[in-house]
């Protein structure tokens, strides 16, 4: 076997000192960025206390990426004038809290972090703003200072609908292979190239009597957990979600898609994770028993936390296998930041100040690499950042290959139409997951599980 993927190391190494910034000590380094030294953000030709005396409330999920924003929020707060309050919800309850402030008008939530999945909804009922006319107001955006064409153009197009943008990404992720370069070097083997050698792979280094087993993928029943994993599979397959305008979630490539899912588990993961979310996956591969697993790039800082992981320094990434169709589709995932519409129109001046400054290159690089916590963000908005020597430098240490398998599925292998960007998605990415779980549990054929989510599909597209 050639060994040349999980000894070369990523790109750009070795060039942290080539720029006068990076030269500077640590510690005075860290200062300037996360002390109150607004300079960066003064170059932008707007004025950003336009909105000087507002308060706006934030949700947010109880997140490391959150954390190191609210981290930072006093620097908004002395550049604008506007006082910022967080709320943190769940990611559970989020996408629940916001739609209830949506709907009662009262506008509690000036913005909130938004799944992707839901602009239509709001779009449909006029709930949030179309961004485009805040991008192109130079009295409220230096485009030239703020850069939107650097932000991952897959998180932007999820976060459009009919043209119009509706929430700007602040932190994402695209899907991967994660792998324990120990055992398939053992094996003398190579990372999939496509789902049939996933299997092949996982198949060698398969051994429940040691408690090795090959792999696992989300189980757990939710339009996030495992359609998050199925979407992919289901459009590699060569799936189309809405042939001839008619929004389908079974025939033949469903059911193939399915069959594989199923199959795969059933022969090579823990019973246990046909009830597991991407935590408990990390968890498992953190403790040895699973050798290998498609999920969220971000899983990376999980699998790589020192008190609790046992195969730090045996870990190599790879980009999701290629399907029946030719494709390699990972997801369009990211926390988007829109505007609610019931707001002031001086809070929404605010809050979209809020969000340029939030999703700028700066806070995005102050929030990653230059943050002084412990945890580095590796869900950045901007492409960028992946080019950044000291932002390589630092995710490098995930593992083999990581940055240049995030980076190529970044631009490479995203698929807007990853799931169905319709209105009635919350109901429909319900059905899909009932069907999952019931074929993977044994209680439905994967054809039967997918007709019976059908049925309730046309119900709720009528």
């Amino acid at each position: 076997m050639d060994n040349s993927f999980f000894n070369r190391r990523s790109v750009l190494r070795g060039m942290a000192g080539s720029t006068a910034l990076l030269a500077m000590p640590g510690l005075a380094r860290r200062a300037m960025a996360q002390g109150a030294e607004l300079g960066p953000y003064q170059q932008a030709k707007i004025d950003w206390r336009q909105a000087e005396g507002e308060t706006i409330t934030v949700a947010v999920i109880p997140a490391a990426y959150f954390e190191n924003l609210i981290t930072l929020a006093p620097q908004f707060e002395e550049l604008t004038g506007v006082k910022l309050r967080f709320e943190k919800v769940p990611p559970a309850q989020i996408r629940q809290k916001a739609v209830l402030d949506l709907t009662s008008g009262t506008g509690t939530y000036a913005t909130h972090a938004a799944d992707p999945m839901y602009y239509a909804l709001y779009q449909a009922n006029g709930w949030v703003d179309p961004l485009d006319d805040y991008l192109n107001d130079a009295s409220l955006t230096d485009k030239d200072w703020f850069r939107p064409d650097d932000i991952v153009p897959a998180w932007t197009a999820a976060n459009t609908i009919d043209g119009k943008l509706y929430g700007i990404p602040y932190d994402g992720e695209v899907t991967l292979q994660v792998l324990r370069k120990d055992l398939y070097e053992a094996k003398g083997l190579a990372p999939a190239e496509d789902l049939d050698g996933f299997v092949a792979n996982a198949k060698a280094v398969h051994d429940p009597d040691n408690r090795i087993w090959g792999t696992a993928l989300r189980g757990l029943a939710g339009a996030g957990q495992n359609v998050y994993i199925y979407s992919s599979l289901f459009r590699a397959f060569g799936g189309d979600w809405l042939p001839g305008g008619n929004l389908t979630v079974n025939g033949p490539e469903a059911e193939a898609a399915l069959a594989w899912y199923v199959q795969t588990m059933k022969d090579y993961a823990p019973a246990a994770a046909q009830g597991w979310n991407w935590p408990d996956i990390a968890d498992a591969f953190s403790q040895g028993t699973v050798a290998s697993y498609i999920d969220a790039h971000s899983s990376a800082s999980v699998i790589n936390t020192p008190d609790k992981s046992q195969v730090i320094g045996k870990i190599a990434y790879a980009r999701w296998p290629k399907g029946p169709s030719g494709k390699r589709v990972s997801s369009i995932w990211n926390w988007g930041l829109p505007i609610n519409a019931k707001l002031s129109d001086k809070a929404k001046k605010a809050t979209w100040l809020f969000i340029q400054w939030a999703a700028s290159p700066e806070t995005q690089a102050r929030t990653s690499y230059l943050f002084s916590g412990p945890t580095k963000r590796s869900g950045v908005n901007r492409l960028s950042l992946w080019e950044q020597p000291e932002y390589v430098q630092t995710v490098s240490g995930f593992g083999d290959n990581f940055v240049e398998a995030t980076l190529t599925a970044l631009k490479e292998d995203t698929d807007v139409d990853w799931r169905p960007r319709v209105p009635q998605w919350p109901g429909i990415g319900d059905a899909v997951a009932t069907a999952i779980a019931s074929a993977l549990a044994g209680q439905a054929t994967p054809k039967s599980a997918l007709d019976a989510a059908q049925a309730q599909v046309t119900k709720m597209m009528q």
